[in-house]
């Protein structure tokens, strides 16, 4: 049930003050280090590494609506370069410790007067999956969309017959929230219903602290073998 307070004259149910209304700030050409690697404004100039570890994967593109696969590196690089000078979606490329893109996601449907961001069009490639810096990527977004910019209310959608994305959203600690039915017509003229996922800025505290407690190299023995899931701390077995 949603928190409210009675309306001064009429005592119907209303939402509770905001006490921050200030806008949001948009996201801009920062670059985000972590233990594992960094992250950065998408560049054209990263076309090159992403085909790399993109190209000959046409299954990561399946459940992106719009985009994807592509047959060659020159319709590939037109498209990264596109992306790379959109406001939104703002695309930052994720960087390995060597100093390689291998993957890359976008803050979308920007709202900063209402403190509303999302993020999506996350890209994965082999190379990053199941990887420590995939998931320290996912916390250094969320830490800069909340710490450094203000949002308070961070989103992730996805196409709901996309399992590995609804089981991630829930390992990163958002909460589900309800599938919209035949939200989107696909690239392939296919029916989309999409699935929402949100995290307040409220919850961030303990996500981040869930985010930190797994990323410490603690958390991995000599084998690099998680001792406790990223999933178990947020109490959302995905």
């Amino acid at each position: 049930m949603t928190a409210s307070e009675p309306h001064p004259q009429t005592g119907q149910p209303i939402g509770l003050p905001v006490e921050n209304t200030v806008p949001a700030q948009r996201p801009g050409p920062v670059t985000l280090k972590g233990r594992y690697g960094h992250l950065e404004k998408l560049m054209p100039k990263h076309a090159a590494e992403l085909w790399t570890v993109f190209a000959g994967h046409d299954r990561l593109w399946t459940y992106i609506s719009l985009d994807g696969p592509f047959a060659n590196f020159a319709a590939f690089s037109t498209f990264i370069a596109k992306r790379a000078a959109a406001a939104d979606p703002y695309a930052y490329a994720i960087v390995d410790a060597t100093g390689r893109a291998i993957g890359y996601f976008t803050l979308l449907r920007i709202v900063p007067e209402m403190r509303v961001i999302e993020v999506g069009h996350v890209l994965y490639s082999p190379a990053l999956q199941r990887t420590p810096l995939g998931t320290e990527a996912q916390y250094l977004l969320a830490k800069y969309v909340f710490e450094a910019l203000g949002y308070r209310r961070y989103e992730w959608k996805c196409d709901a017959l996309n399992a590995a994305s609804r089981r991630a959203a829930l390992r990163y600690g958002f909460a589900y929230e309800g599938t919209f039915r035949q939200s989107l017509i696909n690239k392939d003229g296919r029916n989309r219903d999409t699935a929402w996922f949100s995290m307040l800025d409220n919850e961030w505290p303990q996500r981040k602290h869930n985010f930190e407690h797994w990323l410490d190299p603690k958390n991995f023995d000599g084998q690099g073998r998680q001792r406790v899931s990223l999933a178990d701390l947020n109490g959302q077995k995905a």
